[in-house]
Order: C-alpha cells, then sequence, then structure tokens
C-alpha cells in the first residue's frame, strides 16, 4: 500500500503561474496493521477476514467501521465472493523452499519446463528432447510452506496449451542463437554455454546437436508464431497442439508430491551458463 502526501504551493504562487508541487511517498507494508487481516483459507473467513453487515464492518482486531467507508465497502465485497473463491483455497501441497521467478535456470522455472518436457511426451507419445517456456508465462512465486491451489492458477494464468514441434537440429540451433542474443527463455533438456550472447556450447542429451537429425521440442503455442518474439513453430517439421493447458498439466504433479508423502523442491544445474556478460 502506498500513501501519497501532496504538498500545494500557495494560491498566490499558484495564479502567479509559477506553481510548484512537490511529493512524497511513503511505503508501508501490507500487515494488516489496521484491522488484523490475514489471507483467507477455505474455512476460516470470519476469523481472516472479519464480519460484516448492513450497520458496520467488525474487523479480526475488533475495529468496526461503519457502513459507507471505504473500508466497510471493500469488506463487503471481499467477503461476498468468498464462496466462490474457496474451491482455489484448497491446499495442494506444501514446499520446502520459497521458489522464486528469476528467469531460465531457476528452481521455479526448471520444476516447470523439466514437467512440461515429460509431459508432453506421454501426451503425444512422441520422443521429447528440449522443452522451451517464456519466462513471462510464469507469473507468481511458490511460497515456502502451505501450497494452494490458487497459487499455480496465479503462477500460470494465461490459456496456454502444451505442444509438440518437431524441428531439425540446425533449426534448433538456430532458436538457440536467436534466444541468446537478447531473447533468452527457460528450457530444458538442453545444455547452453553463452559467451556473452554468443553461443559456445549447445548440447542436448550431453551431445552437441546434429543440424541433420530431428529432434522433438516441448512448448506452448502462444510461443510458435511471435509470443514473446519467439517462432518456434517456424520450419516445423511436425506439429501438434494438445488439448492440455500448462497450468492443467502442473496442478496433479504439484499435487503427486504431497501423496506421495513429499514436499514440492527442485534445483537449479549447469543447463545455462553465461561467460563475459556483466
Amino acid at each position: 500500500m502506498v500513501q501519497t502526501k501532496v504538498v500545494a504551493a500557495a494560491a498566490l504562487v499558484l495564479f502567479a503561474c509559477s506553481c510548484s508541487q512537490t511529493f512524497t511517498w511513503t511505503k508501508y507494508d501490507m500487515d494488516g496493521h489496521r484491522t488484523g487481516v490475514t489471507a483467507p483459507s477455505a474455512d476460516n473467513v470470519a476469523e481472516a477476514l472479519g464480519m460484516v453487515n448492513d450497520s458496520c464492518y467488525v474487523s479480526p482486531n475488533g475495529r468496526e467501521f461503519p457502513a459507507g467507508t471505504a473500508t466497510w465497502a471493500a469488506a463487503r465485497e471481499m467477503i461476498a465472493v468468498q464462496p466462490q473463491m474457496a474451491p482455489l483455497k484448497e491446499v495442494i501441497g506444501y514446499s520446502a523452499e520459497e521458489m522464486r521467478r528469476e528467469g531460465p535456470n531457476c528452481k521455479l522455472s526448471n520444476w516447470i519446463v523439466d514437467h512440461m518436457l515429460t509431459d508432453v511426451a506421454r501426451l503425444t507419445g512422441k520422443k521429447v528432447d528440449v522443452s522451451i517456456i517464456n519466462s513471462g508465462g510464469i507469473r507468481v512465486d511458490l511460497p515456502k510452506g502451505t501450497v494452494v491451489k490458487d497459487d499455480l492458477v496465479s503462477m500460470l494464468p494465461f490459456n496456454n496449451y502444451l505442444c509438440y514441434v518437431a524441428l531439425k537440429g540446425s533449426d534448433l540451433a538456430a532458436l538457440f542463437e536467436y534466444m541468446a542474443d537478447g531473447h533468452l527463455q527457460c528450457f530444458g533438456g538442453a545444455r547452453l554455454v553463452l559467451d556473452g550472447n554468443k553461443v559456445d556450447t549447445l548440447l542436448v542429451g550431453g551431445a552437441p546437436v546434429d543440424p541433420d537429425k530431428t529432434y522433438g521440442v516441448a512448448t506452448i503455442d502462444f510461443l510458435l508464431d511471435g509470443g514473446d518474439r519467439i517462432n518456434i513453430g517456424k520450419n516445423a517439421q511436425e506439429l501438434i497442439i494438445t488439448d492440455v493447458k500448462v497450468i492443467d498439466s502442473m496442478l496433479p504433479y504439484a499435487m503427486s508430491y504431497a501423496e506421495r508423502g513429499d514436499t514440492i523442491r527442485y534445483f537449479v544445474d549447469d543447463r545455462l551458463v553465461i561467460r563475459g556478460r556483466e
């Protein structure tokens, strides 16, 4: 929450057309210090958000806000939508640590793109060698501790469908060279060593890319023809667009950790090495 303070010059100065305004900004953490409000789960709405009626809003810390105030109006709307929000508050697992959005080769993007590689292979019956997803398609971090369905839905909110693309090795190498030159995205199944913005080493399956070999690429339909300035579908030898969205692939995967008694965790590896770049 940001509070703005405006200090205006005197009216005489304003009339003289030598007006001057100074803006100062103070940031406050959204810690519920005014009301005691916390993020609700599916079954603790009154405890987390308080109670509201036609005459007032009573916050969790006991403060009362009369009808007609902005706080009363906001609380009324927030509490009213909680029944519709309840399915998104379902606990689906637990994360051993916070996984932050930090671009290619971070724990969060590796977790998503590596699963995408295996799931596209399962969905299509094709051999998949490489997977690519745009960093911008991952919108929020995964919190440490309890993970609810909304954490995943907010992380992957777009209607992006999983795809299989068959590319010649020469086209795959050209794609990585293009990404290296200022358009780097999250990837799995490959090892990329960059010297500045130039490809020094590109390995797929532990071997150099064969320009005449066909490789299977898992990606999303957004990146087939220009999304984030990436054209993975260009020169495709085969293209399969599945009817499965990224979120519908990741949700069961995230839930599978708790089902086998495990916590969500992932890793950073040497898939991406950048030399000679500040």
